[in-house]
């Protein structure tokens, strides 16, 4: 069973970079071994971390098909701060896997609680190759 884990932060300036370097290099490393792990169980499909939103557009298609841009949008209350594609046995690993993701420290080294969204995937597309 293929799922999507996604983890929300809080909307607002993207507080992490704000972070004493020590405390950022101590998420990082936990992102980094915690990626690992999954890799050499075998149940990590992909991911990514996203750059803050005050960087991003909405984008729909116009009359003509032009790619039309809106954004940014800084009153919302969540943003998606990055995902995760695992493939697991039960729906139950994956919530085991989205509670450790959850852990990540912040500052101080205490555990962020990050909530993550646990979604399974209907169907994939493949890359080609």
């Amino acid at each position: 069973m293929k799922y999507m884990l996604m983890m929300n932060a809080p909307g607002g300036p993207y507080e992490i970079m704000t972070w004493p370097k020590q405390d950022l290099d101590a998420h990082t490393a936990f992102m980094k071994a915690f990626n690992q792990k999954l890799r050499a169980a075998g149940e990590l499909g992909g991911g990514a971390g996203l750059i803050s939103p005050d960087q991003a557009k909405l984008v729909r298609a116009g009359a003509k098909g032009e790619p039309i841009t809106d954004g940014v949008f800084p009153e919302a209350k969540e943003f998606l701060a990055g995902y995760w594609l695992i493939e697991v046995e039960t729906p139950e690993r994956a919530y085991q896997i989205a509670a450790e993701a959850s852990l990540a420290p912040g500052p101080g080294g205490r555990p962020l609680h990050t909530p993550i969204e646990v979604r399974q995937v209907m169907f994939a597309i493949e890359p080609k190759g």
